[in-house]
């Protein structure tokens, strides 16, 4: 199952079928557009002609059952309606013009008569919804709502691609901090002792002295658990593991994969905080650049 993106466009044309025997056969193309950005939860807008607005539950209904987050702007069109205009008016539709044209200039004298054009455009707004109407907008809207997904899993699968480079790259780095942390904590042992020798004075080891060196030796040892970041790595390397499985499973994983970086940036928090040395420092900024970079796409993922 793909990865979808959250940002994605797409937009089509359907001409309708002319029905026969009927006067208001349609002339005029229906066009549909969807576009959308990254969003918590699905937030739907529709922009639609006067026509079209009666089919926007039905619009929202098919979207919703495609879609499950982003802001998606629905926008639906009527082209042609000049076309449409030309149609020849029935002696019903003007005289109610004419009737409607004497009541004002009873009441406004100075208002002028209507030109042929505007008898025309008032006619065309006026009239019926062309036959079929909702079934051809129903299959435009299956048509642009396919390729509306299309583009958003091409989309998903280059943000997938460049979450798992960012998965191989962390891994890189946790390998080079895992060889780190014995040493660190040798190292630490060694300086215990080290400044217990110092702090001697060179004076021989009494049994006082023996038990002050175990006393050193032991805040040594608690000071190098308090510096072991085993723990971290290991639940880092966890954590890339459940990326990667996601990504590759697909589907909805935008808001598992929003958890698992949260927890990706306190591990590496937690490591920088519990460095004691340059490398292991160098190590976390760098896991941290990659995180953030993770978190900005990831806020884009369905």
């Amino acid at each position: 199952m793909p990865v979808y993106s959250m940002t994605g466009y797409a937009t089509g044309q359907s001409q309708p079928e002319p029905v026969a025997g009927s006067p208001a056969a349609p002339t005029a193309a229906l066009g549909l557009e969807i576009r959308s950005v990254n969003s918590r939860f699905l937030d739907l807008s529709f922009r639609l002609s006067d026509e079209l607005r009666p089919s926007e539950p039905a619009l929202r209904e098919l979207v919703s059952a495609r879609l499950k987050r982003g802001k998606v702007e629905i926008r639906g069109w009527i082209e042609g309606r000049q076309e449409q205009a030309l149609r020849m008016p029935s002696p019903a539709e003007l005289q109610r013009l004419a009737g409607l044209q004497e009541h004002i200039r009873a009441w406004l004298p100075q208002a002028r008569e209507w030109s042929v054009a505007e008898v025309m455009g008032a006619l065309s707004r006026h009239a019926p919804p062309p036959a079929g109407l909702a079934d051809e907008l129903a299959a435009l809207a299956r048509r642009v709502l396919d390729d509306f997904t299309a583009s958003r899993a091409r989309e998903g699968a280059r943000l997938a691609d460049m979450l798992l480079d960012r998965v191989a790259q962390l891994r890189a780095l946790a390998q080079q901090a895992q060889p780190l942390v014995p040493q660190l904590v040798e190292m630490q042992r060694q300086r215990f002792l080290e400044r217990w020798h110092e702090a001697l004075g060179g004076a021989q080891a009494d049994a006082g002295s023996q038990a002050a060196q175990d006393r050193a030796l032991a805040e040594a040892a608690a000071y190098a658990m308090r510096i072991d970041v085993a723990e971290e790595l290991t639940r880092l390397q966890s954590h890339l593991e459940e990326i990667e499985r996601l990504l590759r499973q697909g589907g909805e994983v935008g808001k598992r994969l929003d958890f698992l970086i949260q927890e990706l940036h306190r591990e590496a928090n937690t490591l920088g905080s519990k460095s004691s040395s340059l490398e292991l420092t160098r190590i976390s900024v760098d896991m941290k650049v990659l995180i953030e970079q993770m978190r900005e796409q990831v806020q884009n993922l369905e």
